[in-house]
């Protein structure tokens, strides 16, 4: 093969996968956001079940769902001290 065309190629591709790749990776942000905001409404469902038991109630909201799964279990002890001290 000519070598002129082997050059055109690879840059083609490259262009392609550069055009191609670029509104993947915001769209893979998104997606990890939106599974640890549900999991966060998760462990947050199951401490308000197993918190009823107490009387112990945190409503599920934007939130609280967000702080619970980016924090994970931190984020709920947060929630839980700010329930507790401070509201």
């Amino acid at each position: 093969m000519d070598p002129i065309l082997i050059v055109s190629l690879v840059g083609g591709l490259i262009f392609l996968l550069l055009v191609v790749g670029a509104p993947v990776k915001p769209l893979h942000f998104v997606g990890q956001a939106a599974v640890k905001l549900l999991i966060g409404a998760l462990l947050l469902f199951f401490l308000n079940a197993f918190g009823s038991l107490f009387d112990y109630h945190i409503p599920i909201n934007a939130v609280t769902a967000s702080v619970s799964g980016f924090l994970g279990i931190p984020g709920i002890l947060v929630l839980i001290a700010i329930e507790q001290f401070i509201l």
